[in-house]
């Protein structure tokens, strides 16, 4: 993902020759924006969106899978279903229902940073949803029996969007491989050993220690009054105590000394291959470093457009894939991968792949970039957190991921700011200095044939019930 498309992947549309200035295309949102800070520690943050009776409610906590310790793998989403499991005052599954009953949605997630909890509804109802996450933080109830049912849903979800994926083996073998020691190397669902060998203990211990309101952000945008969420806020969230963190210790990835290969063999229909370099994110006490800002820039020069760098040359010109991308996000609290995934053409090898990808690297390192190509980019970055502003749901998204990378939502126009400068040598620089062979990790999957047993299709695991 890159810097400013923090929801999604980049809008399709590209705004040309159209002179914009992100002050004035952004700044009256940001306006719009009130924050504050409970006695207790947790942030709250309240944006004014008018257009329609609407609200959608968030609370992010700052624990995801980067705080897990090896043989504890996958706690951080484990924990997530069981936040649906019930309280003190609400029976397995009944969050759900209280929010359907009153015609909303909600759900869940976690990453390797953050995991987060939503709701949108209408804008009356925004006090029961504070009243029924307030309960939760505090009263949740995790019974042996309950989880002992829910672990076995979350191991089968890994089967089924894992295990029998073989291009998301690929990846989490890929990513794995890449890091030695950071816990960016540990999958999110986590690894089916740990799953198997978890208990409720578990999941309540990371409770305890992570779901706190001094590790916690509140975030509102819709049809509402800022002051009014806040004295909500103050009610159902306020009484809640504080309680100390645990030490994050620094996990301080080791340098790369040389290129790291690894083979995957799977059940597939086509083969595959990923090229993924560690590269800086975007560091809150840097945010003019322009090394994130270049590399969020050159991946959409490679993978921007149906006529970007990667597609024309690898898919069009030279027929060597059927499909190409390119893939990096500057944002999180640890390291990160700049990644180029390729399906190869029926009969065309690993090796020639990988060199012209190599090529077109090379190519931009030493002749840099055309203005045309810059401007194009800019436009469409711009365009894309323009087009963001249609959802209640989106502006929430970003300023909740913002705030756990540790960058606040204050900073959006500097960071717009900082991709507008972003020049030619800036990308030349980033691809000599950091895509570079000592810091290469390379997957490829090599098909197997089926064993001839029906596979069980993916299934949606997105609601909690």
């Amino acid at each position: 993902m890159d810097i400013l498309t923090t929801l999604s992947r980049r809008a399709l549309g590209i705004i040309v020759g159209v002179a914009l200035s992100p002050s004035l295309a952004l700044s009256a949102q940001y306006s719009q924006t009130s924050e504050f800070l409970l006695d207790n520690g947790m942030k709250v943050v309240v944006r004014e969106d008018h257009r329609a009776p609407t609200v959608a409610h968030m609370v992010w906590y700052k624990a995801g899978s980067i705080d897990e310790v090896n043989g504890k793998t996958g706690v951080a989403h484990v924990l997530e279903h069981m936040m649906f499991k019930g309280t003190k005052q609400l029976k397995p599954g009944d969050f759900s229902k209280k929010v359907a009953a009153v015609g909303g949605k909600d759900n869940a997630f976690t990453s390797k940073e953050y995991t987060a909890y939503f709701q949108q509804v209408g804008k009356e109802h925004l006090e029961k949803m504070m009243a029924l996450e307030a309960d939760r933080m505090t009263n949740l109830q995790i019974s042996k029996e309950e989880f002992d049912k829910e672990i076995q849903v979350v191991m089968e979800e890994r089967r089924l969007r894992t295990e029998d994926q073989p291009d998301a083996l690929m990846h989490e073998q890929l990513i794995a491989a890449a890091f030695a020691n950071s816990s960016y190397r540990h999958p999110i669902v986590g690894w089916m050993d740990d799953l198997k060998n978890m208990t409720y203990e578990d999941a309540q211990e990371w409770y305890q220690k992570w779901y706190v309101p001094n590790n916690a952000v509140l975030v509102v945008v819709g049809d509402v009054n800022p002051q009014e969420v806040y004295r909500l806020a103050l009610q159902y969230f306020g009484p809640i105590k504080a309680r100390p963190l645990p030490v994050r210790k620094p996990q301080n990835e080791i340098v790369q000394l040389g290129t790291k290969r690894i083979t995957v063999k799977a059940v597939a229909k086509t083969p595959d291959i990923a090229m993924a370099w560690k590269v800086p994110r975007i560091v809150p006490e840097k945010l003019d470093s322009v090394e994130p800002y270049a590399l969020d820039v050159l991946v959409s020069i490679l993978d921007g457009h149906d006529n970007a760098r990667l597609n024309k040359a690898i898919v069009k010109r030279a027929r060597l894939a059927d499909a190409i991308n390119a893939s990096y996000d500057a944002l999180g609290r640890g390291p990160q991968l700049f990644s180029i995934g390729v399906i190869p053409a029926n009969g065309q090898s690993f090796e020639k792949i990988e060199v012209t990808v190599k090529e077109v690297l090379r190519d931009i390192a030493e002749r840099g970039v055309t203005d045309a190509e810059l401007n194009r980019v800019k436009a469409h970055l711009l365009a894309s957190q323009i087009y963001k502003r249609d959802s209640v749901f989106g502006q929430a998204m970003e300023i909740g991921m913002d705030e756990m990378s540790g960058i606040s939502w204050k900073n959006v126009d500097q960071l717009i700011a900082n991709l507008q400068n972003v020049r030619s040598d800036d990308v030349r620089q980033v691809i000599q200095k950091y895509l570079i062979d000592d810091n290469l990790t390379v997957a490829v999957l090599i098909p197997q044939p089926s064993d001839g047993k029906p596979k069980k299709q993916p299934t949606s695991f997105g609601r909690h019930e």
